[in-house]
């Protein structure tokens, strides 16, 4: 069974970096498509960035000049960096992998998502 590992949130101040971490165990992340969502306190979960097997990157235009998304197929990671952290950002970040109907395929929905980690907290102070 496929299990995705958030890793590397934390509190940090406004305006510094993280870099969040997923890894899977059970099969290998090179063959899935791959997203970021995330749940502010008293919001629904929502999309933040996301990979599709062949490598192509989206991100959500409310964070497009912060947040980058990559992949390591031969770590078997995918990333979330996060730079100039704003107290908005404070949420529990989730990543979510699926098979894809194609390598070049993005998917933007949570239900476009088979499998889930159980999220890492990031908190931004001011």
């Amino acid at each position: 069974q496929e299990q995705l590992v958030e890793s590397g949130g934390g509190l940090v101040q406004a305006g510094g970096s993280l870099r969040l971490s997923c890894v899977a165990s059970g099969r290998t992340l090179s063959t899935y498509a791959l997203g970021w969502f995330r749940r502010a306190p008293g919001k629904e979960r929502e999309f933040v960035a996301a990979i599709s097997r062949g490598g192509t990157t989206y991100i959500a235009d409310s964070v497009k000049d912060r947040f980058t998304i990559s992949r390591d197929n031969a770590k078997n990671m995918v990333y979330l960096q996060i730079d100039n952290l704003k107290p908005e950002d404070t949420a529990v970040y989730y990543c979510a992998a699926r098979i894809p109907t194609s390598s070049g395929v993005i998917y933007r929905r949570e239900d476009g998502y088979s499998y889930w980690g159980q999220g890492t907290q990031v908190t931004v102070s001011s």
